[in-house]
C-alpha cells in the first residue's frame, strides 16, 4: 500500500475553465486565430490552474486538465471524451447525438463511433505529465478516461461485446501507464461514473478491465475515481442543474473494491457504504461540494469527513465531490483553500 499522510489532500482533476475557451475556439473556427493560438492559450490556463492548487495547498495536483478542453460547452463529459476518442485507432472522426442521461432524456452529447479494432495510440499522457512537471513544484497526477466510460458512451459497430471492448481498451491504456510510470509520474488516475447505471456482470467487466490497465505497475499510485454524474450547475448547462446524473440508487460498492488500486475517489455521502470493505485501500472523502456554488466551511468539511467512525485518519485523503470545470475560478480556488485549511485542522 502507497505511503500516504492522513488527510492528504488531492484533486479530481479538471479546473476552473475560462468562459473565453468558448469566444477563442469561436474565433479559431472562423479563421481570425490559429489552432496554435487556441494551443498557448490552454498552456497559460494550465500554468494558472498549477499555480492556484498550489497557492491553495494542495498536496497532489494536476494540470487542470486545461489542455483537453476547446470551449466549455459540452465539457464535461465530452472532454474526458473526445480527448482520447480522436487519439485511438478503431473509432470514426464522426460523432452522433446520444442521451446522456435517463433523468433527463433531452440532453444529448456527441458521442464518437467505433467502427473497427481498437489500435495502439500515444495518449498524450507522458507529454501533460512532462508538460505539468515543468512548473509545479508539487507532486503531479495524472488522470485518464476509464475503459468502461470510453466504451459504454460510444456507439458500437464493431465489437458487440462490453468485455471485448473494454479490455481492448485497457490494453492501451496499459502500454500509456507503463510509459506514464517510466517518466516518473507517480499518481495516476482512472475515472468511472457509469457503474451506477451498469449490471454486476458489466461492472465485473469493467473492474477486470481496470485491473488490466493497471497491472504490473510498481512506482505508481493507482488512484480510481468513482463518479455518480456531478456534470454542471447553472443554466450554461443545457439547465443541468444540481442533480447526479448516474445516480440510479444503486451503488455497488463490493465489486468496486475489487479493483486493484490504492485510493477510491468518491463522494462524501457514499462513504458509508465502503464501510468493512475497503482492506488496505485508502478513501478519497469527497467532502467538497462541485455541486454547490457557495465556499462550504473548514467545520462543514471537516465534519463530512470525521462522521464515520469506522473510517482510520491514517487511511483518509481529502478531495472534491467532482471536478471544478464548470465553477468560476475564486469559487473554485476558495474551495481547495477551504479543503486545505481543513486538513491542518484535522491534523492539528
Amino acid at each position: 500500500m502507497s505511503n500516504y499522510e492522513r488527510y492528504t489532500t488531492t484533486v479530481v482533476g479538471s479546473y476552473s475553465v475560462p468562459r473565453w475557451y468558448e469566444s477563442l475556439e469561436k474565433q479559431v473556427e472562423l479563421g481570425s486565430l490559429s489552432k496554435a493560438d487556441m494551443a498557448d492559450a490552454q498552456y497559460r490556463a494550465t500554468q494558472a490552474a498549477i499555480v492556484d492548487q498550489e497557492a491553495a495547498g494542495i498536496d497532489i495536483i494536476t494540470g487542470g486538465e486545461m489542455h483537453r478542453r476547446t470551449n466549455n460547452r459540452h465539457a464535461p463529459p465530452n472532454a474526458m471524451l473526445n480527448f482520447f476518442w480522436e487519439k485511438i485507432p478503431g473509432f470514426s472522426r464522426e460523432t452522433r447525438p446520444k442521451p446522456i442521461t435517463t433523468k433527463d432524456p433531452n440532453v444529448f452529447h456527441p458521442a464518437a463511433v467505433c467502427t473497427g479494432p481498437i489500435g495502439e495510440a500515444d495518449l498524450g499522457l507522458v507529454e501533460e505529465f512532462n508538460r505539468v512537471s515543468r512548473f509545479a513544484k508539487k507532486p503531479v497526477k495524472v488522470t485518464m478516461t476509464g475503459p468502461h466510460m470510453l466504451a459504454k458512451v460510444a456507439w458500437d459497430e464493431h465489437y458487440n461485446d462490453m468485455a471485448r471492448f473494454m479490455q481492448d481498451l485497457a490494453k492501451v491504456m496499459h502500454r500509456n501507464f507503463k510509459d506514464l510510470e517510466a517518466a516518473g509520474c507517480r499518481y495516476i488516475q482512472v475515472d468511472e461514473p457509469l457503474f451506477a447505471i451498469s449490471d454486476d456482470g458489466e461492472v465485473q467487466a469493467a473492474v477486470d478491465a481496470i485491473n488490466l490497465a493497471t497491472e504490473g505497475l510498481k512506482k505508481a499510485s493507482i488512484q480510481v475515481h468513482i463518479c455518480q454524474g456531478n456534470y454542471a450547475v447553472g443554466a450554461d448547462y443545457d439547465g443541468q442543474i444540481g442533480h447526479r446524473y448516474f445516480d440510479s440508487g444503486r451503488y455497488p460498492a463490493p465489486l468496486i473494491c475489487k479493483i486493484d488500486c490504492d485510493v477510491l475517489l468518491i463522494e462524501h455521502d457514499f462513504t458509508e457504504k465502503y464501510e468493512g470493505l475497503l482492506g488496505n485501500k485508502y478513501l478519497a472523502v469527497g467532502a467538497v461540494d462541485v455541486q454547490d456554488a457557495n465556499v462550504e466551511s473548514v467545520e462543514t468539511i471537516a465534519e463530512r469527513i470525521t462522521r464515520y467512525g469506522w473510517l482510520a485518519p491514517e487511511q483518509t485523503l481529502i478531495t472534491t465531490s467532482c471536478g471544478l470545470n464548470h465553477l468560476p475560478r475564486h469559487i473554485a480556488f476558495e474551495k481547495l483553500r477551504a479543503m486545505a485549511q481543513t486538513q491542518y485542522k484535522l491534523r492539528n
